[in-house]
C-alpha cells in the first residue's frame, strides 16, 4: 500500500515476526511526516525517509508492546523527532519483562517519551491534523489516531477481529467499550488500518466483524 490521497501520503510497511504494520504518514504541502509503530529497526523506512524528502517530526507507538515499538531507538537516535506514547504504556519502553521482549530473549529498551498523548489531544503534521483517541482494553495506554477519514487502531480493532485482552493490563470490557464509543462513533465510510493483517473499514466491521455482533 502507497497511497496519496488529496491531502496525505501514507505507507505501510510489514515488519518483524509478527507482521506489523508500520506506517508513514506525511503531508503532501509541506514533507512533514510522522512514523506509526516502528516494529524494529530498518533501513526500509530509513530509506523511504530520506529518498522521499520527508522531515520526521514524530515517533507515535499505539501502545507498547515490542512489536510497536522496536524501532524507535534506530529513529530517534538518526532524526530529532519526538516521540509519543500514552503515559499509562510508557513503562512498556523501558522496561523488557513490561514490553514482553525478555520473553523472547531479545530486552528490546527504547528511549523515553519526549511526551505524553492524552484522548483528544491533536498534534499538527504540516497541514494535517492528527487526532488522538485513548483506546483502553488491549493494553492500558492503547490509542487510535484519526487524521481526516482514516483511523489507525493499533491492536484494538483488526478486520473482523479485535485485539488480545489476556495479556497484563488487557481488558475485554474496556476493549469493547471503546471500540463501541470511541471508534464506532464515526462514520462508517472510515478506512481502518490496524497494527496487524489488512486494512478495512468501518462499515465492513459493522457488517461481518463477529465481535461486534
Amino acid at each position: 500500500m502507497d497511497k496519496k490521497q488529496k491531502d496525505f501520503y501514507l505507507k505501510r510497511i510489514i515488519m518483524g515476526p509478527l507482521a506489523t504494520n508500520c506506517y508513514l504518514l506525511g503531508c503532501l504541502e509541506t514533507k512533514e511526516a510522522a512514523v506509526i509503530d516502528p516494529a524494529e529497526e530498518s533501513k526500509v523506512i530509513l530509506d523511504l525517509i530520506e529518498d522521499g524528502g520527508w522531515h520526521l517530526l514524530y515517533i507515535i507507538n499505539t501502545h507498547g508492546h515490542v512489536d510497536h515499538i522496536g524501532g524507535n531507538k534506530q529513529l530517534k537516535e538518526r532524526y530529532s523527532a519526538k516521540l509519543l506514547i500514552h503515559r499509562l504504556d510508557q513503562d512498556m519502553l523501558i522496561e523488557p519483562k513490561k514490553n514482553f521482549s525478555f520473553y523472547t530473549g531479545t530486552s528490546v529498551q527504547s528511549p523515553p517519551p519526549d511526551d505524553y498523548l492524552t484522548d483528544g489531544m491533536k498534534i499538527n503534521l504540516g497541514l494535517l491534523c492528527l487526532s488522538i483517541i485513548h483506546t483502553p482494553g488491549h493494553s492500558p495506554g492503547s490509542v487510535a489516531i484519526k487524521v481526516n477519514n482514516t483511523i489507525f487502531t493499533g491492536d484494538t480493532l483488526f478486520r473482523e477481529s479485535i485485539g488480545r485482552t489476556d495479556f497484563p493490563g488487557g481488558s475485554m470490557a474496556d476493549i469493547m467499550r471503546s471500540i463501541k464509543e470511541k471508534l464506532l462513533v464515526f462514520d462508517d465510510s472510515c478506512e481502518v488500518w490496524p497494527g496487524h493483517g489488512p486494512g478495512t473499514t468501518l462499515k465492513h466491521e459493522l457488517e461481518h466483524n463477529p465481535w461486534l455482533s
